[in-house]
């Protein structure tokens, strides 16, 4: 039983993304993180829905406890949790126009969960629909970072994975 669930490829998957939440600990630019990656390539890649939450949620979770929790982290892991079911959806047609429109998906998906939270909860912005489009366009520049960010680290994993896999055939079994 157990060893259904520990193979190869599932632990060298469990690897990136670990790697990657150990990325988020080390310096790096404002938003150029490879959260929403973990959770697209996850999904993606992680055979049972509910590896695909787990793994990329838990590697979330001990890396914020390494940084911090906030009074938004409800909505920045309800969407993270949405990436990785938008990485389920595409797992039997991972291709580089599917990568990349997830990665964008992704991005956007994040971008409008989480700054609607802060409008939501935030004493800043007027709460009617001028202030939440003021607190989107005061995002902006954030998502430009975050949509290259998710860009370089989904070209980074589901690369690596995929020349891995060719390299390594045990891995694109199931």
């Amino acid at each position: 039983m157990i060893r259904k669930f520990f193979t190869p490829k599932v632990l060298v998957i469990t690897g990136i993304i670990l790697f990657a939440a150990v990325m988020r600990l080390l310096p790096h630019y404002p938003n150029f993180t490879p959260i929403a990656a973990i959770a697209l390539f996850g999904g993606a890649y992680l055979g049972k829905r509910w590896l695909a939450l787990f793994v990329p949620l838990f590697a979330l979770f001990v890396s914020d406890l390494f940084l911090g929790f906030h009074g938004f982290m409800i909505p920045v892991y309800i969407s993270f949790a949405l990436v990785v079911l938008l990485g389920n959806l595409m797992r039997n047609n991972i291709r580089i126009p599917m990568v990349i429109g997830g990665s964008l998906a992704g991005s956007t998906l994040f971008f409008l969960l989480t700054n609607f939270a802060v409008w939501l909860g935030s004493p800043y912005y007027a709460q009617n629909i001028g202030g939440l489009m003021t607190c989107y366009t005061a995002a902006i520049p954030f998502y430009h970072v975050g949509i290259l960010g998710d860009l370089f680290y989904n070209t980074l994993f589901f690369g690596s994975f995929y020349f891995l896999s060719l390299r390594y055939p045990a891995l694109k079994r199931v």
